[in-house]
């Protein structure tokens, strides 16, 4: 269906399926946005914290669309596991607009994977759907098979950093078929939270062990306070 036409139709499905915020439900003006209250409620990092590096980290930065609180944590569970999909281009573009890349190639897109049990499961990979929209706001070119579960880990929502960062030592791998792709090219990994920093190390480690020139790390919400190890 060609864009006019679906501008076309815009009003009449806009005005069965009125505008509402992904987050409460509020009325709004257009489709795919937050109300003004829910927008409010989140919290943005500041320059400093945009692209932030400590010493002894192997990334080349954290880009963080906002900071983890009470309304960041309430998008993301909505998403992850309250089956409201449609946040995902909100999320994705709000990710998307804090990605700036200098002239040259485009980096490579790789979303944090999920292992193939955790996917039948849940049915879908929330960083691979956010990975999608930051490559069609044309920040890179999409690899979403890049990195691979090569084996099933607990969760680890209330484990301390450092069992986290062990259990997911040697979790995560450059695909085979992708080594060749990822050689060389510098690369966003996408993921939704970032707290411990122990998931987007192992992906640091495996990408930079494949030969990625360098990684960055992107997420739709990061822990205020910096983590200590990526």
């Amino acid at each position: 269906m060609g864009k006019e036409i679906i501008e076309g139709l815009r009003p009449a499905f806009d005005l069965i399926y009125p505008p509402r915020c992904g987050s409460c439900g509020a009325p709004i003006a257009a489709h795919g946005a937050l109300c003004e209250e829910c927008w409010g409620e989140l919290e943005f990092p500041g320059s400093v914290e945009m692209a932030q590096t400590s010493h002894g980290e192997r990334h080349s930065g954290i880009i963080a669309a906002t900071l983890y609180n009470d309304m960041s944590r309430s998008l993301i569970l909505k998403f992850k596991h309250g089956g409201k999909l449609a946040l995902a281009p909100i999320l994705g573009r709000m990710i998307a607009s804090r990605i700036h890349n200098d002239e040259g190639e485009m980096p490579l897109i790789i979303p944090v994977p999920l292992h193939r049990t955790r996917i039948w499961q849940r049915g879908f990979n929330q960083s691979a759907m956010l990975a999608r929209e930051v490559a069609n706001a044309g920040k890179g070119e999409l690899l979403v098979d890049g990195l691979v579960r090569v084996k099933r880990t607990p969760s680890l929502g209330d484990l301390p950093s450092d069992t986290r960062h062990q259990i997911l030592r040697g979790a995560i791998a450059v695909r085979r078929g992708a080594r060749e792709m990822v050689r060389g090219r510098s690369v966003i990994l996408i993921d939704d939270v970032m707290t411990s920093g122990a998931t987007s190390t192992a992906c640091v480690e495996a990408l930079l062990g494949a030969g990625a020139d360098t990684v960055r790390i992107a997420c739709f919400a990061r822990a205020k306070r910096a983590p200590s190890r990526s």
